[in-house]
């Protein structure tokens, strides 16, 4: 017994030692790598970023030479750190710190001690390397922005972090890559191929020669330049329109699903996020909690997009062939239904039918049409169901598609929601609970480019193309097969004749919501929209100064363009986000813009004093779409 005792000893110990052996020679490679950079020594020569251009071949994004002081800690000798420190322009405690971080990461790597010295300071420096053993310049180049607006859609370049580097081993520390926007989408593409020189060095650390005679070297590979669909001057029209306004405004090519603008407002200029006060600017930036410039609102903002939605839900009714363009509705300055108080409207001519609902915006029509949709089916679930089917198939309720790493889904509500809501089967609910949805208020949440893209679906009569900001990628035949794909919408064509018809009369009509928007020689279809806004302030719900939403594509016919404005805090519809549409459909279909009157009001307006009324606690209008103070409107008036 004690034999075998001793001979499984041994055998144990033995296999012990071999798997050890074996997970050393084979598996853990750290000795090799170690002995490796103690005996080769690495330099990536950095590619030239790919420039970017609009679809007009405006240069947008270009490149600088930038420089990297870098350090292999394990290499440094005593050095005079305050020499260094003076020639650096940074605190002592500063390099300290980036000199003990390299170290605790891998003494026998290279760091980037300094990042993005200008030519200036390489010029200065370069000339008293030759103290500082252990150090070096890589050069590299950075952004070189020719324009001081688009940062939200273009994105930035950065550092590489840790987490980054372990799930992209083509990334060491101290390389760049981009983040957000078009830098982040189109990474791969832009950033090209380091090229590695490798070099033999003795055990006196010197290099000697080429390891291997070069034959392991690579030359770097540019990164591909990328054209957008964004058309440059219309995105700095809309993102001067949206000064001291918060909010978004989407411009799409129909016909293509091309993004023409892509305005987020607050916005900054994308300089900002260059060289080294990147990281200074960025933190503040990002400490703004109130304006928020690094929130995108076009993309990430979900808003219930109110009255534009009407178009909506008259197609789904008309599909669902409860209503014709002859049945008339009577208005009596609301819809009652059995609630606690009547859904609101204001006054103009009754009854209404489908096309005159559209123009006057009546919100007892859609109401009455939403009704009879739901109640088509034996119950209200199923009702809801079938609705938001309808819906999904404008790309509502869902992620887009487009080609930009950020964005919500926005909320088309479902029939188990509302039961959840209202502890079905315990507490039966009807049609009733839902009717705010006819009137885009409820639950009903958008982005702006959510309402963009069924404005341009509507504009085609019933089909669209993802959105994308993509046009072309230098040496490559085509963009993404998915861009080129049709959506078809559940609605029949012939439902979208009398639903356009209704939209173009919200300008042609006398009493339609955007009368006094007409742009001469384009016929416009558009819809406003006034959002209510609410905010919980000390555990209260408090109502907010609405927003103001417009949707609106032009010609009429074979359109060009689809825009959809959102301002918040904006009053209601036509008063902020039906001017901006108007102006912008004509400044990019005629190359000039005749209704100066409407430009001039937007760009002399802000609506800064709007944003603070909460942290004052002042009051804000009697506004609810249909009514405000007599005295506000008298002023309104005269303005116009």
């Amino acid at each position: 017994m004690r034999k075998l005792l001793l001979l499984s000893i041994v055998l144990s110990t033995g296999l012990l030692f071999m798997g050890r052996l074996f997970y050393l020679q084979i598996y853990d490679t750290s000795a090799v790598i170690k002995s490796e950079n103690n005996a080769i020594k690495v330099v990536y020569d950095y590619p030239q970023r790919g420039h970017i251009y609009d679809r007009n071949n405006q240069l947008l994004v270009s490149n600088q030479p930038s420089y990297d002081l870098m350090a292999i800690p394990q290499d440094i000798k005593p050095f005079d750190t305050l020499g260094l420190c003076k020639l650096l322009g940074i605190e002592k405690e500063k390099l300290l710190k980036e000199l003990n971080r390299a170290r605790r990461r891998a003494s026998w790597l290279p760091a980037v001690i300094v990042p993005t010295m200008s030519t200036e300071d390489y010029a200065y420096l370069g000339e008293q390397m030759h103290k500082y053993e252990g150090f070096y310049i890589q050069k590299r180049s950075l952004r070189d922005y020719q324009i001081d607006f688009g940062a939200n859609f273009l994105g930035y370049i950065q550092e590489v972090n840790q987490s980054m580097i372990k799930k992209d081993p083509y990334y060491k520390s101290g390389d760049l890559i981009g983040r957000q926007g078009v830098e982040q989408q189109y990474e791969k593409v832009l950033r090209g191929v380091k090229g590695v020189k490798r070099y033999q060095k003795d055990r006196f650390n010197r290099v000697i020669a080429p390891y291997k005679e070069g034959k392991l070297d690579t030359l770097p590979v540019a990164g591909r330049n990328i054209q957008l669909t964004i058309d440059a001057e219309l995105q700095k029209y809309g993102e001067e329109l949206m000064v001291n306004k918060r909010g978004g405004i989407v411009a799409l090519e129909p016909a293509t699903g091309e993004i023409l603008a892509l305005v987020a407002a607050p916005n900054y200029d994308p300089a900002l996020l260059v060289g080294r006060e990147r990281s200074k600017n960025y933190t503040q930036l990002d400490a703004d909690s109130i304006a928020k410039p690094l929130f995108d609102r076009v993309l990430q903002g979900e808003y219930p997009p109110g009255s534009p939605f009407k178009a909506l839900t008259s197609l789904i009714a008309l599909q669902e062939g409860v209503v014709s363009t002859e049945n008339k509705v009577y208005c009596n300055g609301g819809y009652r239904y059995g609630g606690k108080k009547p859904l609101g409207c204001h006054h103009h001519k009754s009854p209404v039918q489908l096309i005159d609902g559209i123009a006057y915006s009546c919100n007892s029509y859609f109401a009455s049409v939403y009704r009879s949709t739901i109640d088509k089916y034996n119950t209200p679930q199923e009702g809801i169901e079938s609705w938001r089917k309808h819906l999904a198939s404008f790309g509502l309720g869902n992620f887009m598609g487009y080609d930009l790493p950020t964005g919500r889904k926005g909320l088309i509500p479902n029939a188990k929601m509302y039961n959840r809501s209202y502890n079905y089967p315990t507490y039966r609910w009807g049609t009733t609970a839902t009717i705010s949805n006819a009137i885009g208020q409820g639950e009903v949440l958008m982005t702006p480019m959510q309402m963009v893209n069924f404005t341009a679906a509507i504009a085609n009569r019933g089909w669209f193309y993802k959105p994308h900001i993509i046009k072309n990628i230098s040496g490559v035949d085509t963009i993404p097969s998915k861009y080129k794909e049709k959506q078809v919408t559940t609605i029949e064509p012939k439902h979208f004749e009398p639903v356009i018809e209704g939209l173009n009369n919200v300008y042609n009509y006398s009493g339609g919501t955007a009368n006094f928007l007409k742009v001469p020689g384009i016929e416009i279809c558009g819809k406003t929209g006034t959002a209510e806004n609410s905010i919980r302030i000390d555990g209260k719900r408090v109502d907010l100064t609405d927003h103001s939403v417009f949707i609106a594509f032009a010609p009429k016919d074979n359109p060009k363009i689809a825009i959809a404005v959102f301002v918040e805090n904006g009053y209601w519809g036509a008063r902020f986000g039906g001017r901006i549409a108007s102006v912008m459909i004509e400044k990019y279909l005629k190359g000039e813009v005749t209704r100066k009157d409407l430009e001039n009001w937007v760009l002399t307006h802000s609506l800064e004093e709007e944003y603070q009324k909460p942290l004052l606690g002042k009051p804000f209008p009697i506004n609810d779409g249909k009514r405000i103070s007599a005295k506000f409107l008298a002023e309104e008036n005269q303005e116009l």
